[in-house]
Parts: structure tokens; sequence; C-alpha cells
């Protein structure tokens, strides 16, 4: 169980959206800001001078919030008339809302990482910039997933993901009793946390039992032994052993196991991202 708490606040979006003029909807969408590498960065802003990474990754946030403001005056994005639900299938298979943020002191909203202020700064500047959410939040909640697929053609199809709209009935009542547990956007949901009170989330919800859904192991290979690198290493006898030292480490501290010969070796270092440490072995 995610633990009891205050639960989520989910409403429809009222979404801004590209017009069928703006052209070939493959052309504009772009995977989440911080997955893109700078040559996949390059060849989004060639596809089209409408793509989303001119906003998502822009040279600076001052000209996204210009870019925006200059495509809704010139008809490039269309306002919808009222807020909508959205399902995906193909790609992660869930609802697309919108929810108002919670302080994670509330356990409505709960995280598993820890966040950078850098990025976060970045994203905040962005937010004021644009007054717009640009990309969704990914979040797990338990029980049923709470809509089914139409039996009818998507209303929406591009690059392998299928979207139908969904109507209202019942599904913002189906999470009133549901907490929601951060899968991905850490540092914009602390970016709207940041921005002010009031201010709602695009969000992608994702059941737990969702069998589209899959976690896959990272597998890292390491040239050196972390007691090599490292001052702060403790060998210990397997797994499990493992697992209850990772606990008792402090949460500014970056940790990592490392499994060799048999045996585990824990290495904790500074105060960064535990990918940042693996990324640095």
């Amino acid at each position: 169980m995610l633990g009891s708490a205050a639960m989520a606040e989910v409403k429809p979006f009222r979404a801004v959206r590209y017009v069928e003029a703006a052209g070939p909807l493959q052309s504009l969408v772009a995977p989440p800001y911080d997955v893109i590498s700078p040559e996949e960065r390059e060849r989004f802003r060639a596809a089209s001078s409408y793509n989303v990474v001119h906003l998502t990754l822009a040279d600076d946030e001052a000209e996204a919030g210009r870019l925006w403001r200059e495509w809704r005056a010139d008809g490039v994005l269309e306002d919808e008339p009222e807020g909508v639900w959205w399902l995906s299938q193909d790609y992660v298979g869930p609802d697309e809302v919108a929810r108002t943020r919670e302080p994670y002191e509330t356990r409505v909203v709960l995280p598993h990482e820890r966040t950078h202020r850098g990025p976060k700064e970045g994203r905040l500047r962005l937010l004021r910039e644009t007054r717009a959410q640009l990309e969704p939040l990914f979040f797990l909640y338990e029980g049923e997933p709470v809509a089914r697929r139409p039996d009818r053609e998507p209303d929406l199809e591009v690059e392998g993901a299928r979207l139908w709209r969904l109507p209202p009935d019942g599904i913002a009542e189906a999470f009133a009793d549901r907490q929601l547990l951060i899968a991905d956007g850490h540092h914009r949901y602390e970016t709207a946390l940041a921005y002010g009170p009031d201010v709602d989330v695009l969000a992608v919800l994702v059941s737990l039992d969702d069998p589209g859904l899959t976690i896959f192991p990272t597998h890292r290979v390491f040239e050196h032994s972390p007691s090599e690198e490292l001052d702060t290493e403790e060998t210990l006898p397997g797994p499990e052993a493992a697992l209850r030292a990772l606990d008792q480490v402090p949460h500014d501290r970056a940790a990592a196991v490392v499994y060799r010969d048999g045996r585990s070796e824990l290495a904790v270092d500074g105060n960064e991202l535990d990918v940042q440490l693996v990324d640095r072995l």
C-alpha cells in the first residue's frame, strides 16, 4: 500500500492544442525534455519550426515565452472549449489529466527520488515565462484502471500512440480515495510547488495493475571496485544485508549497491543523485 493520507484532486484538463494547419502531429511532438540528447534536439527543431522542443528546450526561457505567445496569437495553437479526459494506449496506457499539486508533507503525492536545484530553477523560469504546462508528469496509482478503451477508432494517433477522448462521468470521483506516486517528473512537480498555490499540473495517471506497466532494470558494468574510487564503502554478505544498509543511508547522500563475486558492496558518497554516483563509478 502507498499509505494513508489526504487524497488527490483530479479533474479534466482544458488544453491548448496545435491546429491542423501547424503540420503533421509527428513533426510537432517530442519526448520529455530531460531524455533528449543535443543531437535529437536539433533533429526535432529541424522537423518543424513549431515543434514543442522550441519551447521545452529553448535557448533561454524568455525565448520560449515569446514563442508561446506568438504561436497563440498567430493561431498555431488553439484552446479546447472545455476540460477533457484522454485515454492513451500503446505507450503506457493511462488517462491524461490535470491535478492540483500538493506538498509532499500531505502524502497525497509521494516522491521516490531526490532532485537538484539547477533543473528546478530552469523549469520554474520556463513556467513563469509561458504560464503553461508543456509536458505531462507521470503518476502511478493503486487499483484497477479507472477508464477503459472505447470501442471505436482513436481520436488522435501519432508515433504508435493512440488517444481517445473520454466522457467525464465518474473519472474524477474514481480518484477521490487514491494517492499518487511520482514515476517521472520530480523536478517539474517541485517546480509547480515553487510556482505558487492554486496551480494545476498536467499528468498521465497509470494504474499499478495495468498490464502494460513494466519496470526494467538498468544493468551497469563497473570497471573498478567502489572501494578504489570512494572513501566511504562497506562490504556486505548479501543482497538482504545491502537493503538493510541502504535504509540507514541519510537521505542527502548518494548510494548504490554493487554485486561482485557473491558479495555486495555499498557505495556511499556526497550530495548528488544516485544515478550520478553510478555514472561516476
